[in-house]
């Protein structure tokens, strides 16, 4: 039976037709499901989420934007450009050629509220895809709101919170809320943070707050053991096939009673997220738990993941041992601020090592030292993924290790364009040890493949990454040839041009030109030292 769920998930439908007013549901509720002709084949568990009734996507109509053309985009989205370096500038293009390409509309009467940026996988959308893929999309929204791609797991969301993490183009969920592999990862708050940072549009995120706050305390409540640690699946990782449950599950649909690290890690940062969200809104009673569960998350972190002879975090199994299976999920470490100096540069310093993460080509998903690790990558069996290489890019920097930021961004980069060269496309992901897509990857796919040719570019190579709360621009000059990007976008009407003249080694000061029409700070970092200066409206030279 084809179920029209956006009727139920808006009225709260019961079971059948029956008049009983549930404990966890209104009388009016209940008469607005009469008129539905959906009937849930389930019991009514639903004990509802005030948050979620703040939660304006449920109630929206859907904005049918027509899909762009590419035709008009060059115009239009940010112009790098690199002296010698023409194909990554057409890589640069072309990602956006593919990823304008699989725009949809929402189908009529799947709830969706907003065209999206499709995953480019299997015609679903998914949470952990769509969240990394509005992480470079956010470049583009002067020429399409991709970020609201997200709108459309809002306007989904449960009246208990729940937010399914694959949502097929109908509007139905993948799985049922309560299956182990039914949600997750939790990372939709990182994007929604930079996009924020990039554009200081305060007004959404007053209105996602609700939305995100359901979610994070669903979570709290059903995804976690008794001590507060998390668990999820491999499926709810994201990171399918890693073989991190006891072989008597299965790694890809049980939660092995395990504590799952990087549920923990995500989890720790969008509690912080949402702490600043909730201060600067003004809802202080209301993430008093959020407070509290970052206390506990750090502390147990700290004490119970961290293995100090190895330098590394871990799994937890369901005796209290730890795994000793290093996961590229570690390394969300570095966005949830929860280890000391001396521990980050443990960490850390595995990505140097090539008996573990420091491969012929950065990083793989599954440390070189597992009796799993293979050549091809076999999906996240030491795959390299292009989301999980950005968030430890992004970690990198945010932490100041910024010359392995920049080096993990070359080298990506240069796998990512030379796989490009060779056939003419972008992949699912790709092997460790070759120039070759992963085995049985999916070409075309931008997708979240759209992260290197354009966010690594702009991001983690030219080293340009601003904060419009600060008015300020972050500049990272490594490279040596003339580069820059005219076009930028900052705020609702920003917009900038950077170039930086050829250099003849790293420690000359670089001769930089910025044009803008909004004033701003502008601190600027190379290898032989940094400077803090103004930009003002028009052009400036240093």
């Amino acid at each position: 039976m084809k179920t029209n769920r956006r009727n139920f998930l808006k009225t709260g439908a019961l079971a059948g037709t029956s008049a009983f007013v549930s404990p966890v549901l209104g009388a009016n509720e209940v008469l607005e499901e009469k008129k539905s002709p959906y009937k849930l084949p389930y019991k009514n568990t639903y004990v509802k989420n005030s948050f979620v009734a703040e939660n304006e996507f449920r109630r929206m109509n859907a904005e049918l934007l027509d899909p762009p053309s590419f035709k008009n985009a060059k115009d239009i989205l940010p112009n790098p450009f690199w002296k010698g370096h023409d194909d990554a500038i057409g890589m640069y293009w072309k990602a956006w050629e593919i990823g304008i390409s699989h725009v949809r509309k929402p189908a009529p009467g799947s709830g969706f509220v907003s065209s999206y940026l499709d995953t480019a996988y299997n015609g679903n959308i998914f949470m952990w895809d769509s969240a990394f893929i509005t992480l470079f999309a956010r470049y583009g929204s002067r020429f399409f709101p991709f970020q609201q791609t997200l709108n459309n797991f809002y306007s989904l969301q449960h009246l208990d919170g729940f937010i399914c993490r694959e949502i097929m183009e109908s509007g139905d969920d993948c799985f049922h809320r309560y299956d182990p592999v039914s949600t997750g990862p939790n990372i939709i708050p990182w994007s929604e943070l930079e996009y924020y940072n990039h554009f200081g549009n305060w007004d959404r995120v007053n209105q996602i707050f609700p939305a995100l706050a359901a979610f994070s305390r669903w979570l709290r409540l059903n995804r976690t053991w008794r001590d507060g640690s998390y668990w999820t699946s491999g499926w709810g990782t994201g990171m399918d096939n890693q073989p991190r449950v006891p072989k008597e599950y299965n790694m890809i649909y049980s939660h092995g009673h395990m504590v799952w690290l990087d549920a923990c890690l995500q989890q720790l940062m969008v509690d912080k997220i949402l702490l600043k969200f909730g201060f600067v809104l003004e809802r202080w009673q209301e993430i008093e738990d959020i407070e509290d569960e970052i206390g506990l998350l750090t502390n147990y972190i700290r004490e119970h993941l961290w293995d100090e002879k190895t330098g590394f975090l871990y799994d937890r199994f369901a005796d209290g041992s730890q795994s000793s299976l290093k996961s590229i999920g570690a390394y969300w470490a570095l966005l949830a601020d929860v280890l000391d100096k001396p521990q980050l540069d443990m960490l850390v310093n595995h990505l140097n090592d090539p008996s573990t993460f420091n491969r012929k080509f950065p990083v793989p998903s599954l440390s070189a030292d597992n009796e799993k690790y293979q050549d091809d990558g076999r999906y996240w069996q030491g795959g390299i993924w292009a989301p999980t290489n950005f968030m430890i890019i992004k970690g990198l920097q945010k932490n100041g290790y910024k010359k392995m930021a920049f080096d993990i961004s070359k080298r990506h980069h240069d796998h990512i364009l030379q796989v490009f060269k060779n056939t003419g496309t972008f992949w699912e992901y790709y092997a460790p040890e070759s120039a070759n897509p992963g085995l049985l990857a999916r070409p075309d796919f931008i997708g979240w493949t759209g992260l290197p040719p354009i966010a690594v570019l702009i991001e983690g190579i030219f080293g340009i990454n601003c904060s419009l709360p600060e008015k300020t621009i972050n500049w990272e000059v490594n490279l040596m040839e003339e580069h820059g990007i005219t076009r930028y976008p900052i705020g609702k009407e920003g917009l900038l041009s950077f170039k930086c003249f050829e250099r003849q080694s790293e420690t000359e000061q670089p001769k930089i030109e910025i044009e803008s029409n909004m004033d701003l700070k502008l601190n600027l970092a190379w290898a032989g030292g940094e400077k803090q200066l103004n930009i003002v409206v028009g052009k400036n030279k240093w």
